[in-house]
């Protein structure tokens, strides 16, 4: 029986919206460590700390922050996610926002999978960073 959490060798059997699935959970651990790392308050202030960046716009945001700093195969891995073609669009956002987040996603459940965490906090931090891209 194989190891369900060994998927180093195995990231490109995956379809990018398989890797968008996994990267949405992960994407919303490191938004959630995030957030509790500013502080212990109110589960309902932290959700709503949560909720301001775990969706398709600011997500969209993120991914052209990092977009100019990934390498050739992660770059490969965010285009086929953003170009995966999901029939779905979240509610009150556009279809390009929906796609950029969906290549993210896609992005940190590759990174994930690989088993590569240093790179997502690398990438994590610098779509914290305010200000232009």
């Amino acid at each position: 029986m194989t190891d369900m959490f060994e998927f180093k060798n195995r990231t490109e059997e995956f379809s990018p919206l398989a890797l968008a699935f996994m990267g949405d959970a992960v994407f919303e651990i490191f938004v959630r460590t995030y957030v509790l790392s500013q502080g212990n308050r109110a589960v309902d202030k932290m959700n709503g700390d949560a909720r301001k960046m775990v969706n398709a716009h600011a997500q969209s945001v993120m991914y052209h922050k990092i977009e100019c700093m990934l390498t050739e195969e992660e770059h490969r891995v965010l285009k086929r996610g953003r170009n995966a073609n999901s029939h779905t669009v979240a509610k009150n956002q556009t279809a390009g926002d929906y796609r950029h987040a969906t290549g993210l996603e896609a992005l940190f459940g590759y990174l994930y999978l690989k088993g590569d965490l240093d790179r997502l906090k690398e990438l994590f931090l610098k779509c914290l960073e305010q200000g232009d891209n």
